[in-house]
């Protein structure tokens, strides 16, 4: 299935109603991992594809080239769309346009956009500044008509709601909307009150970030749904998951000097997971 195909499914369950739960991917084996499960979308995590590429903070260190090949790694391996985070689209207009068409080469279905100065932070840490709402909105206009499929989806996420208060966000939602974005993403809001009071006032589809320790209260896709949210996203959770189940594999190992006897699970079908199966029988073909 082709980038902009993988984006008309993604448009198609949005128009029928169906609500995306998409859990956060940032390496070939946590993308294999999710694109089994049936998930509707997947979302590349910008926080996670940085610290799994880099060993680094997700605090704009990681480079356009460094997402768009990760980005395109993926699609390559995973028949399920694909949502991914581009920071603030990697400099002005012409940077943004060049941003939208690679991803977009790279075969993702939709492409996160944000309203931070750089170097950007990771959302729901502090100290984070946004650009003036109308330099953002053009941002927006410029990555919609750089699409060379309409199909491929843009996501304006705006970072203002920690520094700048509800209404300041609300305000770049409207105007983004009004840009073309196909889907709004206010990031950061701090109660189910104010989750309530963004899927009112916004009427582009919607994404919630239900990330783990952060800001914004962890709230059911059901109750989501009912507030007016089209997609939730769980970036942090494959990665705090696998990092803490390392964590006790390998003091185990420490501990006693052996893998035997640990409490912590294990998969077991990696070879089928990665691929080898295929491997084994295009040699058999071609064996010489």
């Amino acid at each position: 299935m082709t980038g902009n195909a993988k984006a008309q499914v993604l448009r198609e369950r949005l128009a029928k109603g169906e609500f995306i739960l998409a859990p956060g991917i940032y390496d070939g084996i946590s993308a294999r991992v999710a694109d089994r499960m049936g998930f509707p979308a997947l979302y590349m995590t910008g926080y996670g594809a940085t610290a799994s590429m880099l060993g680094l903070p997700d605090a704009g260190l990681a480079t356009y080239s460094d997402m768009v090949g990760r980005a395109e790694m993926i699609c390559s391996v995973v028949g399920t769309p694909l949502i991914a985070d581009a920071d603030t689209g990697y400099g002005g207009l012409l940077n943004v346009q060049r941003t939208v068409r690679g991803y977009e080469a790279a075969g993702v279905a939709a492409i996160q956009i944000e309203d931070q100065e750089m170097p950007k932070k990771c959302g729901h840490t502090p100290g984070r500044r946004v650009v003036p709402a109308e330099d953002m909105a053009l941002k927006i206009r410029v990555a919609a008509e750089a699409r060379r499929h309409p199909e491929t989806m843009i996501v304006a996420r705006t970072d203002a709601r920690t520094a700048l208060g509800l209404d300041e966000a609300l305000r770049r939602a409207r105007l983004y909307e009004e840009a073309g974005a196909d889907v709004i993403f206010v990031e950061s809001p701090e109660s189910e009150a104010e989750l309530e009071r963004i899927g009112r006032e916004v009427s582009k589809p919607l994404l919630a970030n239900m990330v783990e320790f952060g800001k914004t209260p962890r709230v059911e896709a059901d109750r989501l749904k009912k507030w007016g949210f089209d997609i939730a996203i769980y970036p942090g959770l494959g990665f705090s998951v696998a990092a803490e189940a390392m964590r006790q594999g390998w003091q185990h190992l420490k501990d006693k000097g052996t893998s035997i006897g640990m409490n912590v699970p294990q998969f077991s079908g990696m070879h089928e997971l990665m691929g080898f199966p295929e491997v084994w029988e295009f040699e058999k073909k071609w064996a010489q």
